[in-house]
């Protein structure tokens, strides 16, 4: 399953519910606000190197300037790479 969490972790617990309910096949996809999960040493960052696959949508991270401080877990993906998760998974879930 893809699960996609768009809100900052400093705002609601979307991240941490998300995590506690993804299984190991499973990507978690951080996008706008949702970027900020992924920034090292964050007060989720426990729950960040304890997730399965963690991306960041590459133009979210950019444009809130934290490229240079995210954890070695996540990995970031264009607009493309967001749209073959999309099409790979069978199920999608959006975290709110």
């Amino acid at each position: 399953m893809l699960h996609i969490v768009n809100k900052s972790p400093f705002e609601k617990d979307s991240f941490t519910a998300c995590a506690a309910h993804a299984s190991a096949d499973s990507t978690i996809l951080l996008i706008e606000d949702g970027v900020y999960a992924a920034i090292k040493g964050s007060r989720v960052a426990d729950t960040l190197a304890a997730a399965p696959k963690v991306v960041a949508l590459q133009s979210d991270v950019a444009a809130r300037g934290i490229e240079g401080n995210l954890a070695d877990v996540v990995e970031t993906i264009d607009y493309a790479g967001f749209v073959d998760l999309v099409t790979e998974y069978d199920k999608v879930q959006s975290w709110v």
